[in-house]
């Protein structure tokens, strides 16, 4: 899953909010004078609104993302006044959260006050690792995520435009301020690697080289609203041109410049995490914060290679189904085979929209509750395909804006068939998309819990839901359902790879990428490409198999413990129907629907 913009100011508090204890003495009180439950939840509902107001003013690309275009005209501060003070207010506001007596309260409202004040503490936790200067590597920042920003915008008035030329020409002070941040960087040796700021440079550049009319930035000028006035429409697009002719692309042509020129050459050359400061306590938040458990780094890649195992024995049933007497002949033999190479971009964006509908019909057999949202598949855009992995794109809250899948149909002709149904069920239906435009249906629950992103929840779901497709009957191509299993195996080599790299192992590049040849059916450029995402982003991978495994176990617990009484579709509505929740949270959630089941008539 991606966010166009990853949020930088984070929770924060805002003059003159409401008190965590009620916000006027005409709030009834209990006995002694202390605030009855009704007024400390009323209080409570105040600080929440008060922070998700400051969370879209400080956050203005997040909350276009969400349909809100009040701040459609602004960027995001990303100077070190703006980081000091989101540090600072964070701490006023966790205080307040942490003061709430939730005595009394409903299981929600409680569950509320506590995630809030984890999520608080634990951004103040990160702080002391100033990730804030190392913003830029080939999978996120700056340089590739503004454009990407495009496709989750709404031009649908006049003012969206001219909203849209005033954020075009705030980008120079953005770059500006991002570079301020990555030198500061240099001087304090944080710096990602090398091989990956090379890449970042060549991206930059081939955004910097573009005609203003070639750019990305450009594609709302191609299309408007048939009720514009021609005079409108020549307006606004002159106004797009001229804001990419004199400020965006000159500005992506200094930035070029200073990454290729100035900033990588001093990238580091180690690849692992470790050889940053505080490396070993830097991995191992990262580890904490993506799995929301804890587990060690350590036990992590015990647990990797145990399923690498268990997946390979399961592969190796159908190689001999398929005439094979080892999984490595079956995969050597895949590429070779031209049926299972696409023949065209259009072929894998129709196979993908077929997963989705064939899914989308078996969706009332396994759910009660159903998303209202609209999905959409699209390939991913030309100026980032090449590193850019299969993704999805939420929708709004209120529907205007469906969610898109974002498939990559790069080199189209040298990318293999088997993967597609496995990714549609896992980026789209009832994966990603299904998970989240839940979350953000469900009324009762505040806005920061409609959007929680926590990783292990989020892509565990993901990957529970692509054998979720296996155990309705699809997969019936046996090739497919290899490659199942062999996204499957990605994600189990993840957990063994990624502790390789930056844990105590200190894996090389070589040895991550022999590991993937070993034992994956993805060819070179995506081994490649895989290996500098972990690279890139310690940890972020380990979160899928720890969230799905998770997820099966409590799963297997609730079918044991039931019995006869256990429903499969109430068990997934229970599941996703509180929006994502860290893996100790979601545990005690499900342990507590598993003992009301079990008690009731």
């Amino acid at each position: 899953m991606a966010y166009t913009f990853r949020i930088l100011a984070s929770l924060a508090f805002f003059a003159g909010s409401a008190l965590a204890q009620g916000t006027g003495s005409s709030q009834p009180n209990g006995a002694g004078g202390t605030p009855s439950v009704e007024a400390r939840v009323k209080g409570l509902h105040a600080l929440l609104n008060e922070q998700w107001e400051y969370t879209l003013r400080t956050s203005p690309e997040f909350a276009s993302i969400l349909g809100d275009k009040r701040y459609n005209d602004k960027l995001s501060d990303f100077s070190q006044v703006a980081i000091d003070r989101d540090i600072a207010q964070n701490r006023v506001f966790l205080s307040k959260f942490a003061a709430v007596d939730a005595t009394g309260f409903p299981e929600q409202e409680k569950l509320n006050r506590d995630l809030m004040v984890r999520n608080l503490r634990e951004t103040l936790d990160a702080a002391k690792f100033r990730d804030w200067e190392m913003p830029v590597n080939q999978m996120s920042g700056i340089h590739i995520d503004a454009p990407q920003l495009v496709t989750s915008l709404s031009f649908e008035t006049v003012k969206d435009y001219d909203d849209y030329i005033a954020r075009l020409k705030q980008l120079p002070r953005v770059f500006r301020e991002v570079t301020v941040q990555m030198r500061k960087g240099m001087g304090e040796g944080l710096m990602p690697p090398k091989i990956l700021l090379v890449q970042a440079a060549k991206q930059a550049n081939d955004l910097a080289t573009q005609k203003p009319e070639d750019s990305p930035f450009a594609i709302p000028t191609t299309k408007f609203p048939k009720e514009f006035a021609a005079a409108d429409q020549s307006r606004l697009r002159d106004g797009v041109l001229a804001a990419l002719r004199d400020s965006v692309l000159p500005a992506y042509v200094r930035f070029t410049a200073f990454v290729r020129d100035e900033y990588a050459p001093h990238g580091r050359t180690e690849i692992g995490a470790w050889a940053l400061p505080d490396g070993a306590a830097r991995y191992a938040f990262a580890v904490r914060r993506s799995t929301t458990t804890n587990m060690t780094p350590d036990e992590i890649h015990a647990l990797g290679q145990r399923e690498v195992a268990r997946i390979e024995a399961d592969q190796l049933v159908i190689a001999k189904s398929l005439g094979f007497s080892t999984v490595r002949a079956l995969r050597d033999s895949i590429p070779k085979i031209p049926s299972l190479h696409p023949k065209s971009r259009e072929q894998i964006l129709d196979e993908y929209r077929h997963y989705v509908d064939q899914m989308s019909a078996k969706l009332p057999t396994l759910f009660g509750r159903l998303p209202k949202a609209k999905l959409e598949v699209m390939p991913i855009e030309p100026f980032r395909e090449k590193e850019a992995s299969t993704s999805y794109n939420q929708g709004t809250p209120d529907g205007s804006r469906p969610g898109h899948v974002f498939v990559n149909t790069y080199d189209f002709a040298n990318q293999l068939t088997i993967n597609n149904e496995s990714t549609a069920y896992h980026e789209g239906i009832p994966g990603h998309h299904m998970q989240i435009s839940i979350a953000q249906e469900l009324p009762e629950l505040p806005p920061f819990r409609q959007q929680a992103n926590y990783t292990a929840f989020v892509e565990g779901w993901a990957l529970y839901s692509e054998r979720l497709g296996k155990e309705i009957g699809f997969y019936q191509d046996p090739y497919n359902d290899y490659g199942r299993l062999d996204d499957e195996m990605l994600r189990a080599i993840r957990l063994v790879v990624d502790t390789g790299i930056h844990g105590k192992e200190h894996w090389t590049r070589d040895q991550v990428l022999q590991f993937f040849r070993d034992h994956s059916s993805n060819n070179e450029a995506a081994i490649q490409s895989e290996t500098d995402r972990y690279i890139a982003w310690p940890a972020q991978a380990l979160a899928y198999k720890v969230g799905q495994l998770t997820i099966l176990r409590l799963r297997e617990k609730a079918r044991q413990q039931l019995g006869d009484k256990f429903s499969l579709s109430a068990f997934h509505d229970e599941l996703i129907g509180a929006g994502a929740l860290p893996m100790d949270v979601l545990e005690q959630r499900m342990n507590e629907w598993i003992a009301r089941t079990a008690a009731a008539n």
